[in-house]
């Protein structure tokens, strides 16, 4: 029999869970609520008897010291119940740990099919709320309808002894697996079969595939395992396979492009090969510290004599703009599955985040899914769980708004591992499969989640159905399998790693058998979370926390030992083969047999016709402004910005400190409250080395020129990471696309050939900056179709796309931490430096959006003399030269003044005539420029002469002094005072946006 477990703070404690509640109703919809009080339902749906239960619940649901509990619904004063529990099949992390609590405590086992259910009621007291309000609150702020189900009760239709019931969630398929085979007798057939599937094959693949199965060898061979037309298991797989999120068709396709303005044209031959991989290559033979890049899950880099770094990012923007916490803990804890992948294992060290959404405070028409506003606490949460419950530290992130994400937010999440150099003798980077090896899947079960959503139509919907495609990361589960999978790495046990991410055991097992040459899988081995599954549902589900691994049978016992040891469950599914087939069967029958170089061969590569025409002939044009009145207020209005003003509420709520490594923190400063132009951490306690770490993101140049966005940001990543003592002779890069459709449709995408060409001019300045200041790319990922469409006030759709945006990271190794640099004020006294040139570049400048205007003169970056500049600047910090240094980035010389100032809470005086300048005659494009290549330095007097002359061959000039008055005093091109403003009214500006979610 079921039973049931209610806990709930102690009452004169401060539920801190229903206060934020009461303040998102205030906030979102202007509920007053007087008192929420939550109270956590655990549902025990196994055999135990009364005492058993009495047991857990004081043992090890209860804190005597602060909670109360009962086997009985507790008696809570309400208006209104609201209860939220998660719909059969999703992940229940806190009820999945329970189990194991339970297991533990009482020394048994669970039955199959028996589980631990978490849900909550939130007890509602408010005068004036209305059972829609009720409903308002549970729909929109607690539940989403994808993962989770709700009901609201009212006092009068509460029965106190019974509660909510007994709400199992039970997943229960009435279904016999089965394979189908599906006839393809023609192309038009095939294509309505992709259709209906969701396969979303391209329809230039199509032919291939049929001439493959119709082919006499193919048949003949297949006709020994008792097939003949492909079966489901058969075209899924290979629909996962083309697919652009795996097989990248869009940057290795061919571009006909052509320059609207002057009329050129060439023709690329894959954006990859020819931007990414053939620069990246040619600095690989120059760089002898970088390892390994381009073919396993992550690129690795060399940190020290015994120890690589590895590093890789990616975006989760589909699943986080449905579901944006589970979409968002996929993603992290699924990025974190990469370096554990990578050559044989690594260990996990650190974690970033860059969200770009729309208006926080969005009021308009459009109708998104997900309120911007709850889309990214979502994501927020999910990033944070993920990170902080692994026991991984996340020092850095960006956030960014802007209208074009309202139809899909961008959620880029990073991971950086380390690992020995060697392991058992061998160079750990390297790893490979014999025949007769094992197929080992490590971690988690499989479930309908992660499925694409064909489930929907291919199942019948009941109350026990589970819940479409959407899956939760559970940081629990793969923390264990982290530390199970580094111990059998260092015991020499593994042989290949790679994780189960985008098409599951079909992606991981139909790549790593190509280093044997083929396989033999047994689908009915494969754990599930309930039966039911068809045979395709199993091999391309990416339910999470999987590895697959490749073992010599002759180490499997103590494989299987350290796997029971560490709570793992991993499983042998099959054999590695060299018939250069990928076999799979279920309960002995075959269910799928393709030609592994399928995949590899005679595909048509995609084509894209990419025409590029310049701002000017788009309309863009330099706007004709008014001269400011009031300087003072129009840089407090630049530090209120939504882009620009304080972010503390969300890196705060990320654990940087966790393992113990930080040197520069997130936030720095005498108050620990303004950003650090990157992170450093030292990954390995017993040495002086450190990481640095960066990240850039601009994408409102793109609405200028997708070129000079390119070069803006991967310039400001270098930037960020010189300011803080960075060498740029150990830079490698990760380069993050997230572009809207370019594929053109007349009706459907007109403006998919600019975008295309946009993509085209990226790339181009992605090869030119890498090459110029020699930065390898270690790792990187494009995420395509960054568009959704939504509804308006009238029930009409509007395509809305993203920016075309591209996220730069940039790490590197620094010999000793102790050099480090940040960038806030330290001294009064000490001199006030500008290096770098300011130039009328206001194009797609924050200054600009605040006045509604876009211009014409966007940032450009001189890289070959930039490249030397930072040389300078990084050998000042290595040489002790600097108190201080920040870059200039977003928003211009009069905001990352404020901040410096701000940091140290320390007053500065500036003359802006004496700021490095070119072509510029007024105050407010000296203040607001976006011009790069720049940094502010705060240097000593006794290290002043040593500095200029180290500087002596770039524009740098001394403009002011720190001083001991909290007051930023900028006197103007003429001498006069031009503003002076306190950093106490500095910060409440700045601050003030979002200082109320701190």
């Amino acid at each position: 029999m079921p039973h049931r477990i209610e806990v709930t703070l102690k009452e004169q404690l401060l539920d801190a869970e229903g206060q934020s509640l009461r303040q998102k109703a205030k906030d979102y919809f202007d509920i007053d609520l007087q008192q929420v009080r939550t109270v956590h339902i655990v549902t025990i749906d196994a055999d135990l008897t009364t005492e058993q239960v009495e047991r857990i619940r004081s043992e090890i649901f209860t804190n005597p010291v602060t909670q109360v509990s009962s086997l009985a619904p507790l008696a809570v004063d309400f208006d209104w119940v609201l209860w939220v529990g998660f719909r059969p099949g999703v992940r229940d992390n806190p009820g999945a740990t329970a189990v194991e609590a339970m297991e533990d405590l009482l020394h048994l086992k669970l039955k199959a099919g028996e589980a631990v259910y978490t849900s909550k009621r939130y007890c509602l007291k408010g005068s004036g709320v209305t059972r829609s309000d009720a409903e308002k609150i549970a729909g929109e702020l607690l539940a989403n309808d994808i993962i989770q189900q709700w009901a609201v009760y009212d006092r009068d239709h509460w029965d106190p002894a019974d509660g909510i019931g007994f709400v199992i969630p039970k997943v229960k398929l009435d279904h016999r697996p089965e394979v189908a085979t599906l006839s393809i007798d023609s192309d038009e057939t095939l294509a309505r079969l992709s259709d209906e599937r969701s396969l979303s094959l391209n329809p230039n693949d199509i032919p291939t595939i049929r001439a493959y199965f119709m082919k006499t060898e193919v048949q003949s061979q297949r006709g020994k395992v008792s097939l003949s037309d492909p079966t489901d298991v058969e075209l899924e797989y290979i629909s996962q396979a083309r697919s652009d999120h795996c097989n990248h068709n869009t940057f290795g396709g061919r571009f006909h492009y052509k320059d609207l303005a002057s009329g050129k044209e060439e023709v690329i031959d894959s954006l990859f090969k020819t931007y990414i991989e053939g620069p990246t290559l040619a600095l690989k033979a120059k760089k002898d510290w970088v390892v390994s890049v381009l073919w396993d899950n992550a690129g690795v880099g060399r940190f020290d004599e015994g120890h690589n770094y590895v590093i890789t990012g990616e975006t989760h923007n589909s699943p986080s703009n449905m579901e944006a916490y589970g979409g968002a803990i996929t993603g992290i804890v699924g990025i974190y599955r990469d370096p554990m992948g990578t050559g044989k294992g690594s260990k996990l060290i650190m974690g970033s985040y860059g969200y770009c959404m729309g208006p926080r405070d969005y009021d308009g028409d459009l109708k998104p899914r997900l309120h911007p506003r709850r889309l990214l606490d979502g994501v927020i949460e999910g990033v944070r769980d993920g990170g902080n419950k692994s026991g991984i530290p996340t020092p850095f992130g960006q956030v960014m708004f802007h209208p074009g994400y309202l139809g899909k937010c961008l959620v880029f999440v990073t991971a950086l591992g380390i690992m020995p150099a060697e392991i058992q003798g061998e160079p750990s980077d390297q790893k490979t499969i014999f025949p007769g090896d094992l197929a080992i899947m490590c971690g988690g079960r499989v479930g309908k989640d992660g499925i694409h959503g064909v489930t929907a139509s291919s199942a019948t919907f009941s109350a026990n159905t589970p819940a479409g495609h959407v899956q939760i990361g559970d940081p629990y589960t793969q923390k264990k399998m982290h530390d199970f999978l580094i111990e059998a790495r260092d015991e020499g046990l593994i042989r290949f790693i790679t994780d189960n991410g985008g098409g599951g055991l079909s992606s991981s097992i139909g790549e790593s058998a190509r280093f044997s040459n083929g396989c033999d899988i047994q689908l009915e081995k494969v754990p599930l979370k309930y039966d039911g599954l068809d045979q395709w549902e199993i091999w391309i589900s990416e339910s999470q926390e999987r590895m697959t691994v490749a073992i010599d049978p002759a180490h499997l016992e103590r494989f299987m030992e350290l796997s029971r040891l560490h709570a793992v469950e991993s499983t042998v599914i099959g054999t590695y083969t060299d018939s250069g087939k990928i076999h799979i069967t279920y309960n002995g029958v075959t269910c799928a047999y393709i030609d592994l170089d399928l995949l590899t061969s005679a595909f048509p590569q995609w084509e894209f016709a990419a025409e590029w025409q310049p701002p000017a002939l788009r309309g863009l044009k330099e706007p004709v402004l008014g001269l400011p009145d009031n300087h003072a207020a129009l840089i407090l209005d630049m530090l209120k910005r939504p882009n620009i003003c304080s972010k503390e509420w969300v890196c705060r709520q990320y654990d940087h400190e966790v393992q113990g490594t930080s040197v520069i923190k997130p936030l720095v400063g005498t108050g620990r409250d303004v950003p650090s132009d990157a992170a450093v951490i030292r990954p390995v306690l017993t040495s002086p080395k450190g990481l640095v770490f960066s990240q850039a993101l601009i994408p409102m140049y793109s609405a200028i020129d997708a070129y000079h966005m390119t070069a803006c940001t991967i310039d400001e990543a270098v930037r960020r990471a010189v300011a803080v003592g960075g060498d740029p002779d150990r830079f490698g890069g990760v380069d993050n696309f997230c572009w809207p459709n370019i594929h053109y449709d007349e009706r459907k995408n007109p403006d998919g050939r600019h975008k295309a060409a946009q993509l085209v001019r990226s790339c181009k300045a992605l090869a030119e900056m890498c090459t110029t200041y020699g930065i390898p790319l270690l790792s990187g990922k494009d995420s395509m179709y960054v568009d959704g469409h939504l509804p308006g006030r009238y029930g009409e759709t509007h395509k809305v796309s993203a920016l075309e945006t591209l996220q730069f990271s940039v790490s590197g190794v620094m010999d000793d931490v102790c050099r480090c640099v940040t960038m806030d004020a330290k001294v009064p006294g000490d001199g006030v430096y500008v290096v770098g040139v300011t130039r009328d570049e206001l194009g797609g400048s924050e200054y600009y959006e605040l006045l509604g205007n876009i211009g014409l003169h966007v940032p450009r970056v001189e890289a070959g003399a930039f490249e030397i500049r930072y040389r300078s600047v990084a050998k000042a910090i290595d040489q002790g030269l600097l108190a201080s240094c920040h870059g200039i980035y977003r928003g211009g010389l009069a905001v990352h003044l404020a901040l410096v100032a701000m940091g140290g809470e320390l007053g500065l005086e500036i003359d802006l005539a004496k700021v490095p300048a070119r072509g510029i005659d007024r105050e407010d494009t000296m203040l607001f420029s976006e011009s790069a290549g720049r940094f502010i330095v705060t240097v000593a007097p006794e290290n002043r002469a040593a500095f200029e002359a180290l500087l002596a061959d770039q524009p740098t000039a001394c403009v002011g002094r720190v001083t001991e008055a909290p007051i930023l005093t900028i006197n103007g091109l003429d001498g006069s005072r031009l503003a002076a403003l306190t950093v106490e009214e500095m910060k409440a500006a700045w601050k003030g946006p979002f200082g109320d979610l701190i």
